[in-house]
């Protein structure tokens, strides 16, 4: 609990810095209090319901100044959640890219841990292609935009951010899109830092979706960025056919 709190006390410093900064941009205040985000999604109500991320359910809310929100609220009895959130908050808190979600804020009262990002309206590619009324709105021109966006959010990633990032778990439903269907990467509970110049590591604690893991991390452990691309190819793969691979042929 004391580390979440002083992850958000982070939150509020960046907040704070990025004032001084007299960059003359409007900065959300990046505390969110629970009985706010409770108005905002009329009181976590199914209506409001996006869906359930990795470590819990995700719902839409507005706020009194009229701007929509996505909040994920962790579940009271999720270990592995409180981890994901942990992650989430400390990884995003170091990243900014126009083809990644933003970070907005978070709220930690008692039990309760959110964490609170902007709305995308047409929440994630998976939604499109691979439903056969909707996979038409997607032509050449647009499926190549989400493409060449997600090259640009895994190689700020993984080469151009202040350190080096493997998220680990790159598929379709991890993928949002704006109004205007262009993706941004989320989901950053699963995602690992690289320290240094260092370029891969063996770890025995494998994580992410089967069918999009590298064959040398699934079996042996092999994290490097290789695994985010081979992840990347699988979903380029499913974007140009409109079709969930068979996944066991990867294996």
């Amino acid at each position: 609990m004391g580390f979440l709190s002083s992850l958000c006390g982070c939150l509020e410093k960046k907040k704070r810095e990025r004032d001084e900064g007299g960059e003359g941009e409007e900065v959300w205040d990046l505390f969110f209090e629970f009985q706010t985000l409770q108005v905002a999604t009329n009181g976590f109500s199914e209506v409001n319901l996006l869906g359930h991320g990795g470590f819990g359910p995700v719902y839409k809310g507005l706020l009194p100044s009229g701007q929509e929100i996505a909040v994920k609220k962790l579940s009271l009895d999720s270990r592995q959640g409180l981890r994901e959130f942990t992650n989430e908050v400390k990884l995003l808190l170091k990243v900014q890219h126009k083809n990644l979600v933003t970070l907005l804020g978070c709220c930690v009262e008692g039990t309760e841990k959110m964490l609170v990002y902007e709305y995308l309206p047409n929440k994630s590619l998976d939604n499109f292609i691979f439903d056969k009324n909707k996979s038409t709105l997607l032509d050449w021109s647009k499926r190549h935009v989400i493409i060449t966006g997600l090259a640009r959010g895994l190689l700020y990633l993984h080469e151009e951010g202040p350190e080096r990032i493997i998220h680990r778990d790159i598929k379709a439903s991890n993928i949002l899109l704006d109004d205007q269907l262009r993706p941004k990467i989320s989901d950053f509970g699963l995602a690992r830092l690289f320290p240094g110049e260092d370029t891969h590591l063996n770890t025995f604690k494998i994580s992410g979706t089967h069918g999009y893991m590298a064959p040398e991390y699934a079996m042996h452990g092999y994290l490097s960025v290789k695994s985010d691309v081979f992840s990347f190819e699988v979903l380029v793969l499913e974007i140009v056919s409109g079709r969930t691979l068979d996944h066991h042929f990867f294996h």
